[in-house]
């Protein structure tokens, strides 16, 4: 089974790409074949595009809280709120997302999907450190706009599957200390050494999701290591939790998916 695996940026260039693992499935085990980056949308799009049969993890929000959706009076169905989304310009995203934080209760400025708790995930309202509105105004509509299948959220091309995924639910199983910076300044040996010892666990099947994981040539593995941003390993990540689904009925979705929200694929495994 090829599976992928996906490090989102709402803002893809030479210097921080969308960053794609390319992966298969065999035997149980994960073999990562190759890394790739995407510098802009036209060749996420085209990754996409790409004919089936495959299953992929993106590290972004395919939805929105019902809270939130249902508060502004933005449509409840999926593709309906993703077009909605869509004509809204990043700037008057931004400034409806900064009037509805202000209207809130302080200790309660954000809304939050079912998934965010037993993931650990931020808010899709954020729109900082890291922007993940900003993410899912860019990638969902291009989710949408590729026809693939999105299991709890949209039917589509059953050959191409996209499943929402987290990688640092993941990484923090295996440990608690930080592992990525995009500072330059701040990519220091413990950074990396965190690193080697998320892919370690990886080889070893040694995490929640008991998927083990080898690599077609040991540069790949030095680069994950080595790229200080976290984006490969990240990337890694994603396929990983992919392809855990790919192995489970009904892709390891709770049996009750909120409508419009979406769910992190092994949140509360």
């Amino acid at each position: 089974m090829r599976v992928i695996g996906v490090d989102f940026t709402s803002t893809p260039r030479r210097t921080k790409p969308i960053t794609l693992a390319r992966a298969e499935l065999r035997a149980g085990a994960l073999r990562v074949l190759a890394l790739e980056p995407l510098v802009d949308f036209a060749a996420f799009e085209a990754l996409l595009a790409r004919p089936g049969p495959w299953t992929g993890g993106f590290d972004f929000p395919f939805g929105l809280p019902t809270e939130l959706v249902r508060d502004l009076g933005w449509p409840r169905g999926w593709r309906a709120l993703v077009r909605h989304c869509a004509r809204l310009t990043r700037a008057e995203l931004r400034a409806t997302l900064d009037a509805y934080r202000a209207s809130r209760p302080a200790g309660n400025k954000y809304a939050h999907r079912a998934t965010d708790g037993p993931a650990g995930s931020s808010s899709p309202m954020k729109l900082v450190n890291p922007p993940v509105a900003l993410m899912f105004h860019e990638g969902a509509p291009r989710l949408a706009a590729a026809g693939v299948h999105i299991p709890g959220l949209a039917a589509g091309d059953r050959a191409r599957v996209a499943l929402e995924a987290y990688p640092g639910m993941l990484a923090r199983a295996v440990v608690r200390a930080s592992y990525k910076s995009d500072a330059r300044a701040l990519q220091t040996p413990a950074r990396k050494a965190a690193r080697r010892r998320i892919v370690r666990a990886l080889e070893r099947g040694d995490h929640p999701l008991r998927l083990r994981i080898f690599f077609s040539n040991n540069e790949i593995k030095r680069q994950i290591v080595a790229d200080g941003s976290g984006d490969s390993l990240d990337a890694v990540l994603c396929a990983v939790q992919a392809a855990w689904a790919a192995t489970r009925p009904d892709w390891g979705l709770p049996r009750s998916v909120p409508r419009g929200e979406g769910w992190i694929v092994s949140a509360g495994a």
